[in-house]
This record gives C-alpha cells, structure tokens and sequence, in this order.
C-alpha cells in the first residue's frame, strides 16, 4: 500500500469536497434504507446478503466493463489468508444490522459509539501501541458520550439493540487491526480487499442464515404468503425487501469506491470531519423520515461523542506532525490512514450501516 502513502501532489479542493459529499450521501442512503427495511423485515442476515450478493454483481459487472483501476482476481490461497477479515466483516454487519433494527436511526450513532475506545484498547493489546494521556482523555470524552445517551436519555430503548451496539462496536476495533494484516495479503490493494471481502462474505453468509433460523420467514417473504394482509395502499414486505436491497446494494458498492477515493485525496481530519456531519444528519433524517425523538439527552450524547472524535483526530494528527518531524525534515507531512481505521459507524466495505 505504499504507493497510496506516498508524498505527491495535494488534490484540488473541488476533488476532495466531492469525494466528501460523494461519501456522506452514499453513507446517509445506506443507514436510512436499512432502517427503512429492517422496520418492515424478519430477515435482517438474509437482507444483509442480498446487499453483498448485488455489491459483488456489481463488481463483476464493472470488472467486465473495464471501469475498474485494476482487474479484479480470485485466488484460493488468498481467500485462505482473509479468513479472519471475511469472519469479522460478516460479524459486524450482522450486529450493526441488529443494532439498526432494534434501536431509533437517530440513535445508531450512540449505540455504537464505543468504536473509538475499544479501537484505542484493542491496538494496545494487540499492537502494543501505547496510547497517549491525551488520547486516553479522548477517550474517556467519547466514553462519557455513549453513557450519557445510555442513560439520560429519556426515551424508551432497547437494551438488546445496545447490546449489538456495543458488540459491533468491539468487532469494528478489532476489524481496524485486521485490516492492516489483510491488506498485504492482498498486495496493499482496498479494491481488491473490498472485493475479496464481498464475495467472500455473501458465500458463507448464505448457510449461516439458515443457521440462525431465517429459512422460514426468507420463504414467507419470497413467495408472498403475507400479501394478503398487507393494506392496498402500503408496500408490501416483499417490494420493500427488493428496493431497499437494490438501494443499499448499490451503495454498498459505491462506498467502496468512494473508500478508495477517500484514502488517495482526503486526511484523517477531513474524514473525521465529515463523520461528525454525517452523524448529525443522519438524526435529523431519523427525526424527519421516522418520526425519532431528540431528547436533549440524545443531543448531548451525540455532540459529546462527535466531539471527542475530532479531538481525537486532531490528537493523532499533531502526534504524527511531531513524529515526522523527528524522522524528516518535511513540514506539515503526516502519514495518512484507511477510513477503516478511524470510522465510527458504517462499515464500513457495506460500511457498516
């Protein structure tokens, strides 16, 4: 992945703020049409496999166009290698996916707003990367955010939805030092490893859904045998099922793309940045489509939560000033770094919803 680190010319402030905006709406249309979806669906394992089945026909289809940067590849000693990554990625859509649908869509961001600290202790323990006093600080802030919205909220939550919160909030942290080793077994490529991930993910979803006791309600929802009980003059199940996979389906595919864009022309600031955006229009949108509530309770938890991540990345990107200072004497350089290790929310390669 180095020719993706390496120093070259800064890109143009046009490019950087469509590949933002191009971001934000593909991430904003992800989390609303799998909240659109899940209020309606029985089946959230086998939604999510349907939105990588269409991302990986859509990366087919590009590969075969020629609208790729690179050719797209399937080797069995690579798939041996990602097996981790694949294992993590399916775990962590499939409780993101819980999470959204047992909690308000103004609310994801509160209910998986550990990612931050539990990334910071999982680098710790498995990297052995001591984290500084002021990181830890910011931490503590981003804490103190997840808490207060737990708590103070004062509006009736799901405490299971919490509960995938958190856990996909542990798997995303551990998927962040993952990613590091995936990325050489795929010569540094996040195209090829967005790829691999997909199709990889889609295959062994598949029997898993079964596992987990969606068999009855996929055949319910497939051959219609709830229509009847559906009003005239609402979207069937079935119809909502098939347009939101469509929607995120796609989206999921160009987040991949934009993740790749992301990491040539933007820095860990502005992406942070545009998170923290992301994060308050997504409420507003909850607010709006979902009729959510934003109790003042909530408000200060996702401004708290929001906050300590930019100061966050402004903490790491001082520290990396420092750092390059001491080893070169270029100014102002710092190393940038994958999307997937600083996102709060997403996925993620579907970008975690």
């Amino acid at each position: 992945m180095a020719p993706q680190n390496a120093p070259g010319k800064p890109a143009s402030p046009m490019l950087v703020t469509g590949v933002v905006c191009f971001y934000l709406v593909a991430a904003l249309a992800m989390v609303m049409a799998n909240k659109w979806v899940l209020n309606t669906t029985t089946t959230p394992l086998f939604f999510l496999w349907a939105q990588l089945a269409i991302a990986v026909i859509l990366f087919v289809v590009s590969d075969a166009m020629r609208l790729l940067p690179d050719r797209l590849t399937f080797d069995l000693a690579t798939c041996k290698g990602l097996g981790p990554m694949v294992g993590l990625n399916i775990l962590g859509l499939s409780f993101s996916n819980y999470t959204l649908k047992y909690v308000d869509a103004s609310f994801y961001q509160v209910a998986r707003g550990m990612v931050l600290p539990f990334t910071v202790c999982t680098s710790f323990v498995f990297l052995h990367s001591r984290p500084s006093l002021r990181i830890l600080l910011c931490c503590a802030l981003v804490t103190m955010g997840f808490f207060v919205g737990v708590f103070l909220d004062g509006t009736a939550m799901s405490w299971t939805g919490v509960g995938f919160g958190v856990a996909s909030s542990a798997i995303t942290a551990s998927h962040s030092v993952v990613i590091k080793q995936s990325l050489d077994i795929v010569g540094g490529s996040t195209l090829a490893l967005s790829w691999y991930t997909n199709l990889l993910s889609a295959i062994i979803l598949a029997p898993l859904l079964l596992l987990a006791g969606e068999g009855t309600d996929v055949v319910k929802l497939l051959f219609g045998v709830n229509e009847l009980l559906t009003p005239a003059d609402t979207m069937s199940p079935l119809a909502t099922f098939l347009w939101g996979s469509l929607i995120t389906g796609i989206m999921g595919f160009m987040m991949s793309i934009a993740s790749l864009l992301s990491i040539k022309v933007t820095s860990p600031i502005t992406h942070m940045v545009s998170s923290a955006v992301r994060g308050v229009a997504a409420s507003l949108l909850g607010m709006w489509i979902f009729h959510d509530i934003i109790t003042s309770g909530r408000a200060s938890s996702i401004a708290i939560i929001l906050f300590g991540s930019i100061l966050y990345t402004w903490v790491k990107h001082l520290e990396g000033q420092a750092n390059s200072g001491a080893a070169s004497p270029k100014r102002g350089s710092y190393e940038r770094v994958k999307m997937d290790d600083i996102e709060a929310g997403e996925k993620d390669t579907n970008s975690k919803p």
